[in-house]
């Protein structure tokens, strides 16, 4: 019982991590229908940023963590001005092939400042947490809770401020919001600020107990896309559910079939739900 219960663990840990990954994209593409690659980039950046300022600056884990957010989030709004904004009236695919120039221009630069070597981020939640036999480390009990707080706060911040609400009133009838007189470039760099925001926190969160490394995007990126096709693309509940999905089904798989099977198990799930739902659990939107 106590294996079962300890990949429940390990599965709610790496659907946390998902989960937060895939809120950023899922928000992104709902509200401005931009499939934003280089969002593995942006979560790539948030560990080297946190390293960055524990190591280098000797800044506390939390300060690292909330300084990286803030330079992400500063990063997903310069991606947005500089990039996307000037390609709004072109064709789709102007937009694909700017994100994935933006992932490559990151990862190289990430590449010529800090290397292309492996590197261990450290973190004061150490401790392991025995439950009446249940092994839980502190940091992966810091990531669910962790994970578990940003989402409630990023529903309230949607729900009940005004900046939430034009964010939603995009994502539901853009030609509606622009003729009540919302501000579409505002609410198109507040989205890339939340999104990269959210990107550097799950980074952090995670970085130490994975590595950090210039490609460590890759992976998690494939596995976002495929958790908010799961959900139904621009679904925010559709995001969280997917990433526990996934999350579970690879903690499981892994175990109870072969690890070396895990990713590969992601990409099997969604050709069987897109078999059975082929749009997602849950209907296209913000909401």
């Amino acid at each position: 019982m106590n294996i079962l219960l300890q990949n429940l663990i390990n599965g709610l840990t790496l659907g946390s991590i998902y989960s937060l990954v895939a809120l950023g994209l899922t928000l992104v593409y709902g509200i401005l229908h931009i499939p934003n690659f280089a969002h593995g980039a942006l979560y790539m950046v948030g560990a080297f940023m946190t390293y960055f300022f524990m190591v280098d600056l000797g800044a506390h884990y939390w300060i690292a963590m909330l300084g990286s957010g803030a330079v992400v989030a500063a990063l997903g709004v310069l991606c947005e001005r500089l990039v996307f904004h000037p390609l709004r009236h072109s064709p789709p695919i102007h937009d694909k092939i700017a994100a994935i120039g933006i992932l490559l221009f990151l990862e190289a630069l990430v590449q010529m400042l800090w290397g292309a070597d492996f590197r261990r981020m450290s973190s004061p939640f150490t401790g392991v947490m025995n439950i009446q036999g249940l092994i839980i480390p502190e940091q992966r009990a810091l990531i669910i809770a962790g994970a578990a707080v940003l989402v409630v706060g990023l529903q309230l911040f949607l729900r009940r401020t005004m900046t939430g609400s034009t964010i939603l009133a995009m994502a539901q009838n853009r030609e509606g919001a622009f003729l009540v007189g919302i501000d579409a470039n505002r609410v198109a760099m507040m989205t890339f600020a939340i999104s990269g925001m959210l990107a550097a926190f799950a980074a952090t969160l995670y970085a130490p107990i994975n590595l950090v490394y210039p490609a460590m995007g890759h992976l998690v990126i494939m596995k976002a896309f495929v958790i908010i096709i799961i959900g139904g693309m621009g679904s925010i509940p559709g995001a969280v559910i997917g990433g526990m999905i996934i999350g579970f089904t690879e903690a499981l798989g892994g175990f109870y079939l072969s690890n070396d099977y895990k990713d590969v198990i992601a990409f099997a799930l969604l050709v069987v739900i897109l078999s059975i739902r082929p749009q997602g659990l849950f209907t296209k939107g913000a909401h």
